[in-house]
């Protein structure tokens, strides 16, 4: 299995915890070196590699899955994005699963930031860099051109995030475990609304689970 972007496994949890049991050998990459270090420092038993996503050291058709979680939307061009696509698809082996995450830009917090992306990372509200996101539609649109299958979609985290994200550092700074888990369940409220018929407008990402065909 590979794990792109190690940010969340050097600096947080992150998803490693859940995917170790599910796969033989974890296999993690980000562009920063600083990063990897990190992530494999945090857990010894992560293979965590210093990769490019659009141009990836391993041989095709080498993973029987591939989670990409908000990976692809921190390039500044659609051509980065796909060609980040070309080569998850490469490197993916037939039948094989992507589980891929981006920034909805259907949501009007995430439209309005994108506009004026780097203003956001100077007030640290956006600790990185914001780029172009392809949005559900077009998501569907170049996975279908790749030879996928897309066999489930969905939009999550509809809380307001900006307020969410300063709320969170508020409490974690100022407040007890029973604060915060009394927060996390309020957020955790707001994800009914993956069931509205609004959800890729509410929803902060957009979600894929596709086949390699």
């Amino acid at each position: 299995m590979l794990k792109s972007d190690l940010f969340d496994e050097a600096f947080g949890q992150g998803l490693y915890g859940l995917l170790a049991p599910r796969a033989s050998e974890v296999v993690g990459i980000d562009l920063s070196m600083t990063t990897t270090t990190a992530a494999r420092d945090r857990y010894p038993n992560l293979h965590a590699v210093a990769a490019d996503v659009r141009s990836l050291p391993f041989a095709d058709s080498t993973f029987d899955v591939v989670v990409s979680n908000s990976t692809l939307d921190h390039f500044p061009t659609r051509d980065d994005v796909l060609a980040g696509l070309r080569e998850l698809t490469r490197i993916l082996g037939r039948r094989g699963e992507l589980l891929l995450t981006l920034d909805n830009p259907a949501n009007p917090i995430v439209a309005v930031r994108n506009l004026t992306p780097y203003f956001w990372r100077r007030v640290r509200i956006v600790p990185y860099p914001v780029g172009m996101t392809l949005g559900r539609r077009g998501l569907d649109r170049a996975l279908q051109q790749l030879g996928f299958d897309v066999v489930d979609e969905a939009a999550f985290m509809h809380c307001p995030r900006v307020l969410a994200v300063a709320m969170a550092g508020f409490l974690q700074r100022h407040a007890g475990p029973r604060s915060q888990k009394r927060f996390m369940a309020a957020l955790g409220a707001f994800e009914r609304m993956a069931k509205w018929p609004t959800r890729y407008v509410t929803g902060y990402y957009v979600a894929v689970k596709a086949i390699k065909r």
